[in-house]
């Protein structure tokens, strides 16, 4: 049997990323990635389990992830696609809108239990699909859950496929299943009714999550129910801003099983706050994380 302390379960997605000027890239993106590489950085031992078209089924054996750690699966309606047109130099309004959305990711394609064990289980979702629900309960009973909730909450317009949000009316029942739940301030006042951050986090542990980690722009917060935590983030550039809350959540998550929370939430937002720098995944080493910090976190 295979053991890991992260196993992170999601769809391979081509990104386009158009800046405030129009300029755009090509890259192969998507939360998979930025947890895996992430995660990786840690130390720790990583799992995927990832989805594509057969096309680009051998994509996913670029990443660092161990070639023996991957388990692909094709999906029937091609590779996820995504195109995140920024709109301001600050890289925190944008339109995202769904070019291509890979099929939905089942129970029935999870490993055997004899044959993968994790600490945790990320489900690491782009957009609402990517998973059928039950899939939570199913994890819930072989580890931990962490679940990103924009994988619960976009949805493309069917007709401009731009992401749009609703709130995910089975919260309440699958809330009690999850561990470490993450959204963005946004997500999480349409997710709560409220755009107070604290108050926001406070009914996500009330509905039953054991640990709410809300991203913003300033800082992370992290909330368990006892106490409420948070650290600044001190990014030297936003070229590397798409992926921020992916690489965040997996870091936090992973330092979690090994530290206490603001250990941890320290630890994640010195590294994202590292990573955005740079466009494409944060590919540093815990050493990098701890300079960065000695410099800009005294």
């Amino acid at each position: 049997m295979k053991q890991y302390d992260t196993f992170i379960i999601g769809h391979l997605c081509i990104d386009e990323i158009l800046d405030s000027a129009g300029e755009g890239t090509f890259s192969i993106g998507g939360a998979v990635v930025y947890s895996s590489y992430s995660a990786l950085a840690g130390g720790n031992r990583v799992g995927i389990l990832i989805k594509s078209a057969q096309r680009e089924k051998m994509i996913p054996y670029v990443l660092p992830v161990r070639t023996e750690d991957i388990y692909w699966r094709e999906s029937a309606t091609g590779t996820t696609s995504i195109r995140n047109q920024f709109l301001d130099d600050k890289h925190e309004r944008r339109i995202t809108t769904a070019l291509a959305q890979g099929s939905t990711i089942t129970a029935a394609e999870l490993p055997g239990e004899d044959e993968v064990s994790s600490k945790v289980y990320q489900l690491a979702g782009l957009m609402k699909g990517d998973y059928e629900d039950d899939i939570i309960k199913v994890l819930a009973g072989r580890g931990k859950v962490a679940l990103d909730m924009q994988g619960y909450l976009r949805v493309p317009d069917p007709v401009t496929k731009e992401m749009v949000y609703h709130d995910w009316d089975r919260k309440r029942e699958y809330f009690p299943y999850i561990t470490y739940l993450k959204t963005d301030a946004a997500e999480a006042e349409i997710l709560t009714g409220t755009a107070d951050r604290r108050e926001a986090a406070r009914l996500m542990v009330e509905w039953g999550v054991k640990e709410a980690l809300i991203t913003h722009n300033t800082e992370v917060l992290v909330y368990d129910g006892k106490e409420y935590y948070t650290c600044p983030l001190r990014p030297l550039g936003l070229d590397g801003r798409t992926g921020r809350g992916d690489t965040t959540f997996s870091a936090y998550i992973t330092e979690r099983e090994r530290a206490d929370i603001p250990q941890a939430l320290g630890y994640a937002s010195q590294l994202v706050s590292l990573k955005m720098q740079t466009p494409g995944p944060f590919k540093g080493t815990r050493a990098d994380v701890a300079d960065f910090a000695a410099a800009y976190y005294r």
